[in-house]
Parts: C-alpha cells; structure tokens; sequence
C-alpha cells in the first residue's frame, strides 16, 4: 500500500510542477517568451556558426511555438492529475491500480517528450541552444527528464498483492 502510495505522491508531484510552469509561462508570459526568441532566432549562439539558417525569425511562429509549449504544460498536468486521481481510486485493488495507471503514464511520457525532445533535442541540438550563454535551459531540462523518467520507471513497476 505504502508503494502505491508513493506512486500517486510523485506523479501529482508532476502534475503540480507542470501546471506551475504553465501558470507562470501564463502569468508571466514575456520572462520565458524572451527565452523562446532566443533559441528560435539563434541570435545568442556563437557568431557566425554553420546553424544559423535553420534560425526561425517569425515573431508569429514564436507565439505558436511558445503556446504549444504552454498548451503540452497544461496537458501533462491534467493527464497526471487525473491519472494521479485514478490510481487513488483504485489504491486498495493491485489489479485494478495497474490498470489505472494509464493516464498517468501518458502525462509522464508527454513532460518526457517536452522536455527531452522539445527542450534538449530541437532546442539543444537542432537550434544549437548549447552555445548559448543567455538562452540554455538544458541542464534545467535534464534535471525535468531525469526525475519524470525515474517517475515513469517506477510507476510501470507492477504492483501486486502481499499475502503474508
């Protein structure tokens, strides 16, 4: 029970964090939009690098680009939240718990992807985001992969009855 337990902890711990960076994103739109800018334009990576053509100048595309990520924000949480509140459910019943954890695994696997593939793979790599002293969010990023991988691992870990 204590296991299952923990599990609900961490993946609403998950949900809390990505609705907190969607309300900040929300509430605070221009701190991290500028962020956003940079990495699109590329205009704070090395000069002159061999990159420079796949910048994204189209402050309209910014704006899409950053709602998308605002939007995937809001998505994890819900998917967590309600997923967190599912396994909750069914904490009493190992079976019917396994089985509930699917919302939550979609939640955890989507921040997985925001973070891993939208902020350190395009960010990163495609838009070169590593030269950047101004605009580098992948050690940021990293940290959030890390723990919602972890998350992920240990969730999917099948929970079964104890008979003594």
């Amino acid at each position: 029970m204590y296991t299952r337990l923990s599990k609900v902890v961490l993946v609403w711990s998950i949900a809390l964090f990505a609705a907190l960076v969607a309300f900040n994103n929300i509430t605070d739109y221009d701190s991290n939009f500028a962020i956003i800018q940079h990495v699109l334009t590329m205009d704070t990576t090395f000069p002159g690098n061999q990159g420079l053509w796949r910048a994204i100048e189209s402050p309209a595309m910014h704006h899409l680009i950053y709602g998308f990520i605002i939007v995937t924000e809001i998505v994890i949480a819900g998917l967590c939240g309600l997923g967190g509140w599912r396994l909750v459910k069914n904490i009493k019943r190992p079976t019917a718990f396994n089985q509930a954890k699917r919302l939550a695994i979609l939640g955890l696997t989507l921040g997985f992807m925001l973070w891993f593939t939208g902020f350190m793979t395009i960010g990163g790599e495609w838009f070169l985001m590593w030269q950047s002293e101004v605009a580098n969010g992948q050690q940021a990023a990293f940290r959030l992969v890390m723990i919602i991988g972890a998350v992920l691992v240990y969730l999917t870990q099948t929970d079964e009855e104890k008979h003594p």
